[in-house]
């Protein structure tokens, strides 16, 4: 009867400290690819996002229209999602971005239009009775404003951008998800529980970030609540 192997990678443990020495640099290189992925989209998403909340509440009317759409994006699954992009991106990271921009506007402009929908209309009068034009009301008044609603909106879609992420393992372009699927493809322990604790941590940091900088840009919301 032979004793078992010292080394936590011949075991096959879920916690291994050798694991993540030894493959430091893939570790890194799945992590910098996943928050490259999710940045992008979520910016993406972001310059998409502002104009048609701004145009849904100047023109009641596109309200509808436009929630009815990003809705119906977020409702496909996102095989299927990425499967109607392949035509358009082919196998590439563009086909992983162009479906988390979609999944990301529904948080976005729902968000952001609640939040311009609550600007007080007296505030609004104000603002014009002072001179101020419709896009200077837009940025010094409407905006600002929103901006408690549109973080909370930023910070939902920002987490489930990292999680969406791992889905594009299946082209190849999907950060720590690549490794989660093939970890689980060989039943390499180590590697699918560091993988996605990683991506956990991901989740998390990138919502305290949010928070913190919504807090930062936000002094008005904390002298109400004080």
């Amino acid at each position: 009867m032979t004793a078992p192997p010292d080394d936590c990678l011949a075991r096959n443990e879920w916690i291994c400290g050798a694991y993540v020495r030894t493959r430091r640099e893939v570790l890194l290189d799945a992590v910098l690819q996943h928050l490259q992925l999710t940045v992008v989209s979520v910016l993406l998403a972001l310059v998409v996002a502002v104009p048609l909340a701004v145009l849904a509440r100047r023109w009641g009317w596109a309200a509808g229209p436009v929630l009815a759409l990003t809705t119906i994006l977020y409702t496909i699954p996102s095989l299927a999602m990425f499967s109607l992009l392949l035509p358009l991106y082919g196998l590439s990271a563009g086909l992983v971005v162009a479906g988390l921009v979609l999944y990301s506007l529904t948080l976005l402009v729902r968000n952001l239009l609640a939040g311009l929908r609550a600007v007080p209309e007296e505030t609004r009068q104000a603002a014009r009775g002072l001179g101020f034009g419709p896009v200077r009301l837009l940025l010094t008044v409407e905006l600002p404003l929103a901006l408690p609603a549109a973080m909370a909106g930023l910070r939902i879609a920002t987490v489930s951008a990292v999680s969406l992420v791992t889905v594009g393992a299946i082209v190849g372009f999907g950060g720590l998800g690549n490794l989660i699927y093939s970890g689980m493809n060989t039943y390499f322990k180590a590697q699918v529980l560091t993988a996605s604790v990683l991506c956990v941590v991901i989740a998390v940091a990138a919502d305290l970030l949010l928070l913190g900088v919504q807090w930062l840009i936000t002094p008005w919301a904390r002298a109400a609540r004080g």
